[in-house]
């Protein structure tokens, strides 16, 4: 019998343990997860239109000829520094020399025959004036020497087109600058038929570059002269790059049915950090917030569904979520508007619900959004999200409670 009564006794109490257990997680559990929270603080907003762009030199120029020719020296490489009217590389001067030789005796023998035509013109007009020579035959001498005299002046303009094909034989930078490029070696040889082939490639200033990227048409409106504009590239992922905008283009483009407008950024570049042809990430500041009131923009997606058993994933987005594409595929954050928005705040004491709050939103870069106006304030923890599995069972995500307070 006392047997009995002790295990009627355990029996009850691990109900009675059971019972309690339930009222002190009373829901949140079977609600399907822990809910995850972040502090409203202040701080700076600054929205920016995100694209990607090109890094170029500010002038670059294509040195060419516009003779053919064999290449026979070269007097710069890569990175070479130039200055105007420095010999970059000489054609083989062979033929043009010769070319300007053989025009030369050609116009000597047309002078020569020109000589001879004035004076035989001269005799006829003397035979002419003495009843001597009929009009046919002062006419002739006449015609003679002025075709002499024209073909001077033919052979006189070959003679200057030779020598200044001969003088185009020796290329000459046309800018002080950096050779980026040289496309020709000694040996090779350079055809100019119907256009100028290029041997080099001159930047004129390294120290100063522009930044060519396309805006799309949704947030051209948005882009102003002289904004600030913050960049990154590959070649240094911790450093982040400065600029402006300089100019902003009318010439449309369309590629796949998408319109975006050239906006080119003047950049800085005095250790010669930024090279030409680097692809940088694009960000054009186009509003600014400082020292207001704002909220995780993770808040405004967290809806209480989550919390219920309707199949979503913890994290999930919801249907009525809000997202844009700049040129380059990139996220867009855009100001919210006039509508209002809705974030919940920290579950209440005994764990229960989820109290939510409407605001007036302002600008957003993305992670964070301006509260204009709202019963929001400084230090309210909103909900972001749900703990995951794994973050259960280590008690949190980054040191945070089960429902996101800090430890």
């Amino acid at each position: 019998m006392q047997k009995t009564t002790k295990i009627v006794l355990a029996t009850v109490g691990v109900a009675a343990v059971a019972v309690v257990g339930w009222k002190v997680l009373p829901r949140r559990e079977a609600a399907g997860g822990r809910v995850l929270t972040a502090a409203v603080d202040r701080g700076t907003v600054i929205q920016s239109v995100s694209t990607t762009g090109t890094l170029s030199a500010v002038t670059t120029v294509k040195v060419g000829s516009q003779v053919s020719g064999i290449i026979a020296s070269l007097h710069a490489d890569f990175n070479d520094r130039v200055r105007r009217g420095q010999v970059l590389a000489t054609l083989d001067p062979t033929p043009f020399e010769a070319a300007v030789n053989q025009t030369k005796a050609q116009l000597e023998r047309a002078r020569i025959g020109a000589l001879d035509a004035e004076a035989k013109l001269k005799r006829q007009k003397a035979l002419f004036a003495a009843n001597l020579t009929s009009q046919d035959q002062l006419d002739s001498a006449q015609a003679v020497y002025d075709q002499a005299v024209a073909q001077v002046s033919e052979l006189e303009a070959a003679l200057e087109r030779a020598t200044t094909n001969l003088r185009y034989s020796v290329i000459t930078s046309p800018i002080d600058g950096v050779v980026v490029s040289r496309d020709y070696d000694v040996g090779q040889t350079v055809a100019a038929s119907f256009q100028a082939p290029t041997l080099f490639t001159i930047a004129e200033d390294l120290t100063r570059m522009q930044l060519a990227c396309d805006v799309d048409e949704a947030d051209i409106g948005q882009v102003k002269l002289g904004q600030p504009v913050r960049f990154s590239v590959d070649s240094y992922p911790e450093r982040e790059f400065s600029g402006q905008v300089a100019q902003i283009r009318l010439s449309p483009k369309v590629a796949n049915n998408v319109v975006t407008y050239p906006v080119i950024v003047e950049v800085e570049n005095p250790d010669l950090a930024l090279l030409p042809g680097m692809t940088a990430e694009v960000h054009i500041q186009v509003a600014q917030a400082v020292d207001v009131l704002r909220v995780p923009a993770a808040a405004l997606r967290f809806r209480p569904e989550l919390l219920g058993s309707n199949g979503q994933r913890p994290g999930a987005r919801s249907g009525g979520e809000r997202q844009g594409n700049g040129a380059g595929g990139e996220r867009r954050p855009q100001a919210l508007g006039t509508s209002r928005a809705r974030v919940y705040l920290s579950p209440t004491s005994d764990g229960t619900r989820l109290q939510a709050v409407d605001f007036l939103p302002g600008l957003t870069d993305g992670q964070y959004v301006e509260v204009r106006e709202g019963p929001l304030a400084e230090g309210n923890l909103v909900a972001v999200g749900l703990a995951t599995a794994t973050s259960q069972e280590v008690g949190g995500i980054a040191g945070m409670s089960p429902f996101g307070r800090r430890r």
